[in-house]
């Protein structure tokens, strides 16, 4: 009995002082490639989501492009931070919860820490700024344009890679442009997610190729060649759409039914599960059920006193406002900038001059956009409680719905994933948000000029010379691998020559 308990107690010290290990190692590995990222990561969400896939899947190969794409388009998905929810799932997936979390403090605090202190330095200026200072502003908001445009086309190629996400990520830009709102940009999502539903389940496909078919005949009529009036074989599903977002072997199944006949796919076949390729260090369903369940019921009873009670303590109200933002925007950084504004100076807590001048500031600041509202919970506390506590109302308000959400969904992952209609939708919410990028690029453009006439923001195409700072950007990096800090500080520099050459 003696020889069978230390056996046991030697196989679970074994046991343990492996998991330690392997722990250990995999918390060593997160800050050996994190600790610097929130330090040096410029250039919103697009840009963020470039460099990711550049550093964690060509280069170290912490996950597969197919997974990479899968987490986007979940980021994607869910409300918050984009490109924080994705650099928070990287650590999960190779490393645990446990370096996910620590990993999202390292990549959001930096910025945090410096848009409290921006809040700080703005509460104790004059209202009006010389123009050299709107110079460098305006100089700082063109760059940061063309780093965004940039990194737009660049995971538009990785997005597009067939006929129905080309047209997506086309139209997800162009309605984003028409229209803002709350709940435009969710049901932008949705609707890209049916239509790649739709189109890999050839649901949309016997009509195409009837109506293609009709063509053929008409076109043989009109022509009295022979050669030309030869009817074709219609269009095959591989000739047409590789799903190139789904896995492997999702790809492989939609290519084999569509060689093997035309029809509609069978309930059978709908629901077949695929193989996951990714290997995810998450926790149970259960945990990821609860955890979801846990935050709707808490949001539900903010929401509820938000609405009902009234004489509110201050903090209470701003922290209610950032917390509902953060929970019903989609799309990430570039959609939250001007959302906020309807929660912060609609509510008379933040001017419009204020809310500006960080939007131009903030934009050149490393790390994740939503940091914005840690600058604007500082400032829409100025009267009531101290700066410091509206830093910390704005950063739990901003990142904590997204977060929690997001750690939810990756303990439901395994089951998720497998789910090929699943998949087939992510692909087309991919699609969309890539397109909405394009939006952020218009948006930002279109209130990055400022001056002592535009202290609330007008057009940067009022001048040519700010159309050049922003190709001189985009050439920079799309053509000479120019770094996104130094294209920023460039861009501030060509401001600062437009003063001198238009107002001496």
């Amino acid at each position: 009995m003696a020889h069978i308990f230390m056996f046991l107690v030697g196989k679970t010290t074994s046991y343990t002082e492996n998991y330690i290990s392997k722990r250990a190692d995999s918390m060593r590995d997160m800050l050996r490639q994190n600790w610097f990222l929130g330090l040096t990561c410029f250039g919103g969400p697009a840009v963020h989501f470039q460099i990711f896939r550049q550093r964690f899947v060509d280069k170290y190969g912490w996950l597969s492009d197919d997974a990479y794409k899968e987490m986007f388009a979940l980021c994607q998905a869910l409300p918050g931070p984009g490109s924080t929810k994705m650099i928070y799932a990287i650590n999960v997936i190779h490393g645990g919860y446990v370096a996910g979390i620590l990993s999202f403090f390292i990549w959001s605090l930096p910025g945090a820490i410096a848009a409290y202190a921006l809040a700080v330095g703005v509460n104790r200026i004059s209202d009006n700024l010389p123009s050299v200072v709107y110079a460098l502003l305006s100089g700082l908001n063109a760059a940061t344009v063309g780093i965004i445009a940039l990194a737009a086309v660049q995971l538009s190629q990785k997005a597009a890679t067939d006929r129905i996400t080309r047209i997506l990520v086309f139209l997800g830009g162009s309605a984003g442009l028409l229209y803002n709102t709350l709940w435009y940009f969710p049901v932008l999502m949705v609707l890209g997610a049916v239509t790649t539903v739709v189109w890999d389940y050839r649901w949309c496909h016997s009509a195409i190729d009837a109506a293609r078919a009709r063509m053929k005949r008409s076109r043989s009529r009109l022509n009295t060649s022979t050669e030309e009036g030869q009817p074709e074989e219609p269009t095959m599903l591989q000739d047409v759409i590789r799903p190139e977002g789904l896995s492997d072997a999702v790809s492989s199944s939609v290519q084999t039914r569509a060689a093997a006949s035309r029809r509609h796919p069978s309930s059978e076949e709908t629901e077949e599960q695929v193989v996951a390729t990714p290997e995810t260090n998450v926790l149970s369903w259960k945990f990821g059920v609860t955890v979801i369940s846990c935050f709707l019921l808490t949001f539900t009873a903010i929401m509820i006193v938000r609405g009902t009670v009234q004489d509110q303590p201050f903090g209470f109200r701003v922290f209610a406002n950032l917390y509902l933002a953060g929970t019903i925007i989609f799309g990430g950084g570039p959609v939250v900038i001007p959302l906020l504004r309807e929660y912060v100076v609609a509510e008379g807590w933040v001017s419009p001059r204020n809310f500006l001048l960080g939007l131009a500031i903030c934009q050149a600041y490393p790390g994740p956009n939503f940091n914005f509202a840690v600058y604007l919970g500082a400032l829409a506390v100025a009267g009531h409680l101290n700066a410091a506590a509206g830093a910390i109302i704005g950063y739990i308000a901003i990142f904590g719905p997204g977060i929690i959400l997001h750690t939810g969904t990756m303990s439901l992952w395994k089951i998720l994933r497998n789910i090929r209609w699943f998949v087939s939708a992510l692909r087309g919410i991919n699609a969309t948000a890539v397109g909405l990028i394009y939006t952020a690029v218009y948006r930002l453009w279109e209130q990055g000029l400022l001056s002592e006439t535009f202290a609330s923001g007008s057009s940067l195409g009022l001048d040519p010379w700010w159309l050049v700072v922003t190709a001189t950007s985009f050439v920079g990096g799309h053509w000479f691998n120019v770094p996104a800090p130094a294209t920023i500080v460039l861009g501030g520099i060509m401001g600062m020559v437009w003063y001198g050459v238009t107002k001496t």
